[in-house]
C-alpha cells in the first residue's frame, strides 16, 4: 500500500492532464522568466528597466491565475507602479546613457550565473518539499483575500515591509546626492564665467 502523503498525492491532479489555467500559468510564467533573464543581461539600462516592467506584470497575472487578486493587485500599484517609476527616476537623475552602456558588466557574470542557479535550485526545492501534497482549489473561495493577506502582512511580515520602504527612500536620495555631485563637477570642469565667451 501507499503511505498516506503518496495516496493523497495519486488522488490529486495530476500533471498528465492540465487545465487550461495550468497550461496559462506555465507560459505566463516562461515569459516571466524570459523577461527576468534579459533584465540582468542587457547593457541598456532603461531596456532593462522596461523588461523588469514585464516581468513584475508577469508575477502578477501569476497572482491571479492562483485566485489572490488582492495580491495581484499590490503587485501592480506598488511595485508597477512604485518601484520601477523610482527606478527610472533615478535613472533620470542620475543621467544614466540611454544606449548600450559596457560598464553595466562587471565581469563577474560567471559567479552571478553559479550563485544564482544555486538559489533557484535551492527555493524550488523548498518550495516542492513543502507543497508537494497540497493543492488549489481554482473553484472553491479566493484564498488571496484582502483580510487574510493583511493579516498576514501586517502581523508577521511588517517589519520587512517597512524595511524595504526605508531601503526605497535610501535608494532615491542616494540617486539625488550623486545627480548633484556630477552637476557640481561638470561646473567645477567648465571654468568659464557665465556672459563670457571666448576671444
Amino acid at each position: 500500500m501507499l503511505s498516506t502523503p503518496l495516496a493523497a498525492a495519486a488522488q490529486g491532479p495530476g500533471f498528465l492532464s492540465p487545465t487550461g489555467v495550468e497550461i496559462a500559468f506555465l507560459l505566463v510564467g516562461l515569459v516571466t522568466l524570459g523577461a527576468a533573464v534579459v533584465t540582468v543581461t542587457t547593457k541598456q539600462l532603461v531596456h532593462a528597466a522596461l523588461w523588469l516592467v514585464v516581468a513584475l506584470g508577469g508575477i502578477a497575472i501569476e497572482y491571479l491565475l492562483l485566485t489572490a487578486e488582492f495580491l495581484a493587485w499590490v503587485q501592480v500599484l506598488i511595485y508597477l507602479g512604485s518601484v520601477v517609476v523610482l527606478l527610472l527616476f533615478g535613472l533620470m537623475l542620475t543621467k544614466a546613457p540611454i544606449g548600450r552602456s559596457p560598464d553595466a558588466d562587471s565581469g563577474n557574470r560567471w559567479v552571478a550565473l553559479a550563485v544564482a542557479a544555486v538559489a533557484a535550485a535551492t527555493l524550488v526545492w523548498v518550495v516542492v518539499d513543502a507543497f508537494r501534497t497540497t493543492w488549489i482549489d481554482l473553484d472553491g473561495p479566493v484564498q488571496g483575500s484582502t483580510r487574510v493577506s493583511g493579516e498576514i502582512l501586517f502581523r508577521h511580515w511588517v517589519l520587512p515591509f517597512e524595511a524595504l520602504s526605508v531601503l526605497l527612500l535610501a535608494a532615491l536620495i542616494g540617486a539625488i546626492v550623486l545627480s548633484r555631485k556630477n552637476g557640481d563637477t561638470n561646473n567645477g570642469r567648465t571654468g568659464t564665467t557665465p556672459g563670457k565667451g571666448k576671444r
